[in-house]
């Protein structure tokens, strides 16, 4: 029975079953009973491995342990140590507001869901939003269902509609859904936020939090929306008078912006906005709301070894023209120019044809098929009516900002025809140039020739790249060459801002796991594959299992960008000790050559150097526009532009900004790395509960004998791991594999020792969902007496003779219920169901027990039967037993009072270790403890001692 049960109503929860399983009984319908759980039966007799067998069963299938974590029980990841530091900082916080910004790749979608779960299962949060990016919902969505078993819905401006038919009149959205991942951008707006502020739920996760902070420069763009709506998200309360749960998530908070930082963390509390940081009061005020790590920080960690990649090799390959191209780009070159220099029609239309004639140049520097797009289509900021308004169109279309006013990538050709469409000269010229950009296609366009010769080379390697590409057209032109030139042995796949973030995902899977369009179980995954993306996948998309190699085919105009995409597979869960990264770049081409030597270097010398990246400061689009300038304003007869004395001047001292930026970053994350949280405190409790809930070698053997013994056929791996072929398992069994796996990977399954695994395989924890359902399927055929012999590995009685015991002992599996007694932020506190599973051993007769310790009973499951036990003899010794078993009840409840003692102890550590309320803390066990298993075993020699 479950919290809220009342005389009309029971709240009902099955052995084993997760919250999904709950039940409600009207007790005026239905006849309720106090139940008790059989025991085991003389008839019901197994072989010597049934006893660990049944146990671990038990253990790996626990959705509610008794823990101090409520919610380790409930997830489908096991978490790194280093993860669980966030969580217990906000263990420590009366109102959770924590700014989680761990470098790229650590993993802060666990340490943030971990916090999410953690908050939901001891009901301190009664439902949950995360505001992000609508290309990265979908994401959220499955992260938080797979990985943590929080359902949630999607509030998107594709969703709303259908979302809102289903609400009754006067029903909230947001009061039907109590868990929701919605579009910051879509909620933002004053017509939508004010409905999510008042019914938004309790806790709320920001992702890409540094985007919700106000521009330098002011004005009431979309990041003073999103600002207005995550400080109004902060200051009000919940329904119920409350502080709201805050958690706010980003890579990069500080990037060298003093202003921007401390609004970031006025968003957690007011006082940090101008709290003094250089103070030993101040970092440590700063310290209880921020963790910071690079990943030298966490690669070890309280002993435990992250699988990071080693290392990551960049190489910068260089191309030239060829002739045809090469006149091409003259005539383009003259073309911008005269835009650049044309000053007639005011400063609005002149503002126009600059942007206009920087989109021209940077298409033609991504490919033919680009260029050609560009010369055909209007410029997007030709309706502009004043000179910011022609600025801001022109950097959205032509630039890479990062946090813009947009979170959204912009990956479409920009336009360059800043014509009314009369088709007068001016048009015509464009024309012609478009048709001179079509005929460069292929074997004109040695940019995609070297392209092809890097990308062969790297697959002849065994690497699997990504290539990045700056637009659309550029991709889909990469991708096409590509697939010719690389053979029907190498997959090759385009995913641009065509596709919805769900056809994005979709596509990316199909390539890695070799489905056709129509279905994705088609064959097996191509060993060689090429993705060829734009910067739609280059921010919080996860590619690292499909993919080990980046190439990026245009240069970003910002580093960071770079640093996004190499991201992509340079991150944790890569199995690749190097991954690879190359940068294509033209040596005659002097847009290159001005974004090499001011951004992308001069970023991958600090990261070097400070090993941290920080963002491009502000000051570098000036530094990048005089370049420019002197470019389009100032004919160069030398193939590589030479900066002149006042832009090397600004240049340098952009670096020399950018570097103090990055020490004071590189010395603010060894400040807040948290190496002072008393981590060593609460390793001995997540020991614990990861002990209780089952170790991996013993996941690991249970998972491979419980296979061997429902006849499935077991081939060792490399790695330490296992193949099971599951064609003769039970039905019932590789039906609940198939509905997991898929029904290709049922039927032959990779176990490997740790996580992360590839689409259709195995890792060998209780959280995998494969492990999870064989143990689900070992655990109910032995509460089920009428399934066949074979079909039920694990039995609930047993006899043997061993060597292991001088005398007659007896090993029960034991499973005992608890209630808990949390106190919450309000003074109150809160009840909750717990169960745990505990071996027990005792010598001689159940009248005259001899107790074992707990290290002695749990020896017993390593022993082997020495001798043949006869059937009937056997039956006879364990129905003696069982006929005893009410003599030792008063140890098993007074074993169950200890362990609530004892667990009462944990929750109290680490309460006391994170600084949590323990006042009210209680730990009832729940009297007639389940004896689930009773094993008996002999002495080979002597007569048996009853």
């Amino acid at each position: 029975m479950q919290p809220g049960s009342d005389a009309d109503l029971l709240v009902l929860r099955p052995l084993g079953g997760a919250q999904d399983d709950l039940v409600g009984v009207l007790p005026a319908l239905e006849k309720v009973e106090p139940a008790s759980f059989p025991p085991p039966t003389a008839d019901d007799l197994g072989d010597q491995s049934s006893a660990g067998l049944l146990r671990s069963a038990l253990r790996i299938g626990f959705r509610s342990g008794a823990g101090p974590f409520r919610s380790l029980a409930q997830l489908a990841v096991d978490p790194r140590s280093y993860q669980f530091v966030p969580l217990l900082m906000a263990l420590r916080q009366e109102t959770v507001r924590l700014l989680i910004a761990d470098d790229v790749g650590i993993g802060k979608t666990i340490e943030s869901g971990l916090i999410a779960a953690e908050l939901l299962a001891q009901g301190e949060a009664t439902g949950l939003a995360v505001l992000c990016s609508p290309a990265l919902a979908e994401q959220w969505q499955e992260e938080l269902r797979a990985k943590f078993g929080i359902e949630t819905e999607l509030v998107l401006a594709s969703t709303v509609r259908r979302l809102e038919r289903s609400l009754d009149v006067g029903e909230s959205l947001f009061g039907r859904y109590p868990n929701v991942i919605v579009s910051t951008d879509y909620i933002k707006n004053p017509r939508h936020r004010d409905e999510f502020v008042r019914h938004c739920p309790d806790l709320v996760i920001v992702d890409e939090a540094h985007t919700c902070v106000p521009a330098a420069t002011g004005g009431r763009d979309g990041r003073q929306l999103r600002y207005d709506l995550v400080r109004q998200v902060a200051t009000k309360q919940t329904a119920d008078g409350r502080d709201r749960h805050l958690v706010l998530v980003t890579a990069t908070p500080h990037s060298g912006k003093d202003e921007s930082f401390r609004t970031l963390l006025g968003l957690l509390a007011p006082e940090l906005e101008t709290v003094e940081l250089d103070t030993e009061a101040g970092r440590r005020r700063l310290a209880r709301h921020f963790v910071q790590r690079r990943r030298a920080d966490i690669r070890t960690f309280i002993g435990e070894e992250t699988p990071f990649p080693k290392d990551r090799k960049s190489l910068e390959v260089s191309y030239t023209l060829s002739a045809e191209y090469r006149k091409l780009f003259e005539a383009v070159l003259d073309y911008a120019r005269e835009q650049a220099l044309d000053e007639s029609d005011g400063v609005v239309r002149q503002r126009v044809r600059w942007w206009s004639a920087l989109a021209l140049l940077r298409s033609l520097a991504s490919s033919p098929r680009a260029a050609a797009q560009t010369l055909r289509t209007r410029a997007a900021n030709l309706e502009a009516t004043s000179k910011e308004e022609a600025d801001a169109l022109g950097r959205a279309a032509v630039l890479d900002l990062t946090d813009d006013d947009s979170t959204h990538v912009v990956d479409a050709a920009p336009g360059a025809d800043t014509e009314d469409g009369s088709g007068g000269a001016p048009q015509q010229r464009l024309r012609r140039l478009a048709k001179q950009a079509d005929a460069l296609e292929g074997k004109a366009d040695k940019k995609l020739t070297e392209l092809t010769a890097i990308v062969k080379d790297l697959l002849k390697k065994g690497y699997n790249p990504i290539v990045f590409c700056r637009f659309i057209p550029t991709a889909e032109y990469v991708a096409e060459h590509l697939a010719a030139a690389l053979g029907k042995n190498t997959a090759v796949a385009a995913v641009t801002g065509t596709l919805s973030p769900a056809q994005r995902e979709s596509r990316v899977q199909r390539l890695v796991s070799g489905a056709t369009a129509d279905d994705i179980e088609d064959r097996e995954p191509p060993e060689r594959r090429v993705l060829v993306a734009t910067d739609c996948l280059s921010e919080g998309v996860n590619l690292q299992e499909g993919f080990d190699a980046v190439i990026h085919y245009d240069l970003a105009w910002n580093p960071t960008r770079h640093e996004q995409r190499e991201g992509r597979v340079d991150r944790y869960g890569q199995r690749r000790d190097v991954v690879r990264a190359v940068t294509l770049y033209g040596a005659d081409n002097q847009i290159d050559g001005i974004v090499l030597d001011v951004l992308i270097r001069k970023h991958a010398e600090i990261r070097k150097a400070t090993g941290v990246s920080v963002a491009v400061l502000d000051e570098s689009d000036s530094v990048i526009n005089a370049v420019l300038e002197g470019l389009l304003l100032r004919r160069e007869d030398a193939e590589q532009l030479t900066l002149d004395f006042g832009v090397t001047s600004r240049r340098d001292d952009l670096h020399a900004e950018w570097v103090s930026a990055a020490e004071r970053e590189k010395a603010s994350r060894a400040r807040f790395a948290q190496h002072a949280i008393r981590a060593d405190d609460v390793a001995r409790e997540v020991a614990e509960v990861r002990a209780v809930l089952g170790s991996g070698a013993e996941v690991a053997e249970f998972t491979e004998t419980a296979l061997i013994k429902l006849r499935g056929q077991i081939a060792p791996a490399a790695d330490g791991g296992f193949t099971a072929d599951t064609a003769g398992l039970p039905s019932a069994l590789l039906s609940g594999l198939e509905s997991v796996l898929g029904a290709k990977h049922a039927r032959t399954i990779a176990f490997h020792p740790l996580p992360p695994v590839k689409r259709g395989e195995a890792a060998l924890t209780r959280t995998d969902a494969a492990v999870g359902t064989i143990a689900r399927f070992v655990l109910d055929a032995a509460l089920d007496p009428k399934l066949d012999g074979w079909q039920r590995p694990a039995r609930r009685c047993g006899v043997i003779r061993t060597r292991s015991v001088p005398k007659r002992t007896t090993l029960l599996l034991v499973r005992y219920r608890f209630h808990l007694y949390l106190p919450t932020r309000d003074g109150g506190r809160r009840q909750q169901i717990a169960e745990d599973a505990r071996v027990l051993a005792f010598r001689g007769s159940p009248a005259n027990a001899e107790w074992l310790t707990e290290d002695e009973a749990l020896a017993l499951l390593d022993a082997r039967a020495d001798e043949n036990t006869a059937p009937e003899f056997a039956r006879s010794t364990a129905t003696r037993v069982l006929d005893g078993l009410d003599a030792i009840r008063p140890h098993l409840e007074q074993y169950g009072a200890d362990l609530a003692d004892a667990l009462r102890a944990s929750h109290a550590r680490v309460r006391e270790a994170v600084g949590a309320i323990r006042r009210g803390l209680r730990v009832e066990a729940e009297p007639d403890a389940d004896v689930l298993g009773l094993y008996v075993y002999l002495p080979i020699t002597g007569e048996v001692t009853r």
